[in-house]
């Protein structure tokens, strides 16, 4: 089966795929994450509730 040049331009492709949503959640999910540890990390800071190792 041979194709013609007009032909092979209407082909269009799949629009979103089931591993670009799942890398897409993941990258929320990490973001979030990492707005926690920062945000914790902030209050800590400022309560001055920090333990040190001696």
């Amino acid at each position: 089966m041979r194709l013609e040049s007009q032909t092979l331009k209407e082909i269009h492709g799949g629009e979103i795929s089931g591993s670009l949503i799942s890398s897409v959640v993941k990258g929320i999910t990490i973001l979030l994450e990492l707005g926690r540890s920062l945000g914790s990390s902030i209050r800590r800071l400022i309560d001055k509730d920090i333990c040190y190792y001696e």
